[in-house]
């Protein structure tokens, strides 16, 4: 069958169809937001052909051009194509939900066991997680600083948050990599845009003035009230709105403003770290074991459920809210200027918070690193799931640490 001609839309779907397709990947999707595309692609290009390479080409690049989730981004607009408002909620509800229900389980399970700093298995899905961190620093270093000044972008980022780790330190790195993007690169000549999904410029005005006023708000008023959960709705949501790449990314950020907030420890922050490697879905629904695992303010199912909407619901509001200007914003120099500058510098993020606090939770004995160089070479020239390599780290940890 001859796929439709870019631009032309499929025939018009179910809400209830859009939330099924998107259950599936929720609960088969392992591997981080690179492999989502790639399941996302012979989902919905190859085999049920709801939009054209080109079209979807085009949705990957605006949502790497945006801060959140990736991959979540590239499925709330699949689903709004598909089927109108509903189907964006619905494939986001329906992906996310998997993962998130397993790692708020496995919060209660760290919490009915108490104090797990000791346990051979956290030390196993802690080395592990060096690993898993280790291979995303490569993999995005290529991808994203594949030229000297680039390179520099990110060494500087690293630097200074090696030297001063604060969450303020780290949207200061955001910024100066974008200003240096700016001033400093070239800008390569974006592709034809394809028909993408409609959106109103009235509605992404309302989508994007929701952005910003939440932006400004949530700080403002958890200042003024102190209230714990404004201050939870507020740590996720400036998570979500400020992480630029996604997926691993998310590490320093949420790490820096909950274990140096002191709202948990790192022991069960890199817990579920680790954990969330061995389940499907986005790896932003680590925010809902965090949100469950707080040891002040709304914790549980409350706790999570806070946690998860605040962390996503910048990216829905963004990816909608950008739309219907993006044909115009993708042609300015200056605009993809700062992207790739912002983009190095998030490399340089990660490779910090590689070795703080990764590597230095994370490798604490010659059997800790013997894990992580094992689960490393299963990934980089082995065939084994990463979700397996995280379990059976976490048995190996158990048995012999």
């Amino acid at each position: 069958m001859t796929p439709p001609a870019a631009g032309r839309r499929s025939r018009p779907g179910s809400v209830a169809e859009v939330f099924w397709v998107f259950l599936r990947l929720g609960l088969t999707s392992f591997g981080g937001p690179v492999a989502h595309l790639a399941y996302f692609r012979e989902a919905f290009v190859e085999r049920r052909r709801w939009l054209t390479d080109e079209a979807y080409a085009d949705l990957v690049a605006l949502c790497q051009f945006l801060p959140g989730p990736g991959s979540s981004q590239v499925g709330m607009v699949i689903g709004l194509r598909r089927a109108g408002w509903g189907g964006l909620l619905a494939a986001w509800v329906a992906f996310t939900l998997p993962s998130a229900i397993l790692l708020v389980g496995f919060a209660y399970g760290v919490a009915e066991f108490g104090d797990v700093s000791g346990a051979g298995w956290l030390h196993g899905v802690k080395a592990a997680a060096v690993a898993v961190v280790a291979q995303a620093v490569i993999q995005m270093a290529r991808t994203l600083t594949p030229d000297l000044k680039r390179i520099i972008i990110a060494a500087a980022g690293a630097g200074v948050l090696l030297v001063v780790a604060s969450p303020v330190a780290q949207i200061g790195v955001i910024v100066l990599g974008g200003v240096a993007g700016w001033l400093w690169l070239r800008a390569d000549q974006p592709r034809a845009v394809r028909d993408l999904a409609r959106v109103s410029h009235r509605g992404g005005i309302i989508a994007l003035a929701g952005f910003t006023s939440l932006l400004i708000a949530l700080p403002v008023l958890t200042a003024i009230t102190d209230d714990p959960t404004l201050r939870l709705a507020d740590i996720f949501y400036r998570t979500g709105a400020l992480v630029f790449g996604g997926g691993h990314v998310v590490l320093p950020l949420l790490e820096s403003q909950t274990v140096q907030a002191g709202l948990m420890d790192a022991d069960t922050f890199l817990a579920g770290y680790g954990a969330a490697q061995a389940v499907p879905g986005p790896l932003f629904t680590f925010s809902a074991y965090l949100g469950a695992s707080m040891d002040s303010g709304p914790s549980g199912v409350l706790g999570a459920s806070i946690a998860l909407v605040a962390v996503f619901l910048p990216a829905g509001l963004l990816v909608v809210g950008v739309l219907p200007f993006w044909d115009r914003l993708r042609q300015a120099p200056s605009a993809r200027r700062v992207v790739m500058g912002v983009n190095a510098a998030v490399v340089g993020i990660l490779a910090a918070a590689l070795y703080d606090p990764v590597i230095t939770q994370g490798i604490i004995s010659v059997g800790t690193l013997l894990i992580a160089a094992a689960v490393f070479a299963s990934q980089w020239w082995g065939r084994v799931p990463i979700w397996a390599a995280v379990v059976l780290s976490a048995v190996v940890g158990q048995l012999l640490l």
